[in-house]
């Protein structure tokens, strides 16, 4: 306790990100004080004294405002005093009234100040649930090297509906997830939360991925119906698009189910293609598929040096201010000979380039490199 009142107390004090704007204020009170003592006696620039506390509101705590708020009444005595009218209705009027002025600058700030510490603990609190929500990707697993990339539409918030997952199976394999929960807020928080938690929990111990996307379906239906009515369970709109793919450490391929998601890009070198399956399942949270048999795995070539890109619809349909979406496709084989880390580097920030600053969705990106044996 003793340590927050400390740090409070710095806090107001604290000159902001600009220090070296303090200057102005002080500098402001020097000259009214000289210019005024200096001008004829019917001219009066104490009025002018006020513009110190206000313009410290905008980058010092409220200590340091109440500071300049009392340089500021002290130079307006000073200048009754040397001008002998230090008694007149006219000065006295003038100090109440900057008195004042400073009194609810000082009260702005301390509002203020309140506001911005606690959204710095809702920040905190967000990065440190976006830390266990949305785990960071193991950067080597087997021959593979991953790295995983999330971009909210909004930047002040951390957490969406966009997710990825990786897990290592017994039988030397490497099983991800990516996927795209509808909506937003709250509710595609939970449900993320819910389809990344049945994920790491089975992804390891299902034999197969057509066990594993049926695991996926039943817990994610069961948890969005376990509270419903009957009526209500034909107007459940909860599901997630997603893709789960399992790639061997002994064999140069990837085995793919799609529920509802973008393809997979594959770049060899310059060249690139979609990893279209030739069956889409439905989403996951529709029901779609109730046994194994219902689920069809397709395999594709993954060879040393290929690269594998998994990405959201937030990246493909990502539209600059003219309206054109993201050439993903087109741009992605620029960055093939970085590493994984360094592609997505280059991939954020030319997407954010595309769309000046400004997602209208969530966007996650994975990239996995197969290593040369």
């Amino acid at each position: 306790m003793t340590f927050r009142l400390r740090l409070d107390a710095w806090r107001s004090w604290r000159l902001g990100h600009a220090p070296a704007l303090m200057v102005i204020p002080i500098g402001l009170i020097v000259m009214v004080c000289v210019v005024d003592v200096l001008l004829p006696e019917r001219i009066h620039l104490g009025p002018l004294l006020v513009a110190a506390p206000a313009i410290t509101v905008a980058f010092a705590g409220a200590r340091m405002t109440a500071l300049m708020g009392a340089l500021a009444v002290a130079a307006q005595v000073l200048i009754g005093t040397i001008r002998g009218g230090l008694t007149t209705a006219n000065i006295q009027a003038q100090i109440a009234a900057l008195i004042v002025v400073s009194a609810v600058c000082v009260i702005i700030c301390v509002v203020r100040d309140r506001s911005e510490r606690q959204l710095e603990q809702v920040r905190s609190v967000a990065a440190v649930a976006q830390g266990v929500l949305l785990q960071p990707l193991p950067a080597h697993a087997g021959p593979l090297r991953i790295a995983g990339m999330y971009i909210p539409a909004a930047e002040e918030a951390d957490l969406g509906g966009d997710l990825y997952a990786a897990a290592r199976t017994a039988h030397g394999s490497t099983r991800l997830l990516i996927g795209d929960v509808r909506g937003n807020g709250l509710a595609a928080i939970n449900n993320s939360a819910l389809l990344l938690g049945a994920f790491r929990a089975a992804a390891h111990r299902q034999a197969t991925l057509p066990q594993l996307a049926v695991h996926l379906d039943a817990a994610f239906r069961w948890d969005a119906s376990q509270w419903r009515s009957h009526e209500d369970l034909d107007t459940n709109e909860d599901f997630a698009t997603a893709m789960l793919l399992d790639i061997p450490d002994d064999e140069p391929v990837v085995h793919v189910i799609a529920c509802g998601h973008p393809p997979p890009l594959l770049l060899r070198g310059r060249w690139i293609a979609p990893l279209t399956t030739e069956a889409s399942h439905l989403p996951i949270g529709f029901g779609g598929a109730f046994d194994v048999t219902s689920y069809q795995v397709q395999t594709f070539p993954f060879e040393a040096g290929d690269l594998l890109l998994l990405y959201t619809d937030g990246v493909i349909e990502a539209r600059s201010t003219g309206g054109d979406f993201y050439p993903f496709a087109e741009r992605a084989p620029r960055w093939t000979k970085d590493n994984p880390d360094e592609l997505l580097n280059h991939l954020r920030d030319d997407l954010r380039a595309h769309v000046h600053g400004h997602l209208e969705d969530d966007a996650a990106v994975v990239a996995i490199r197969r290593a040369a044996p």
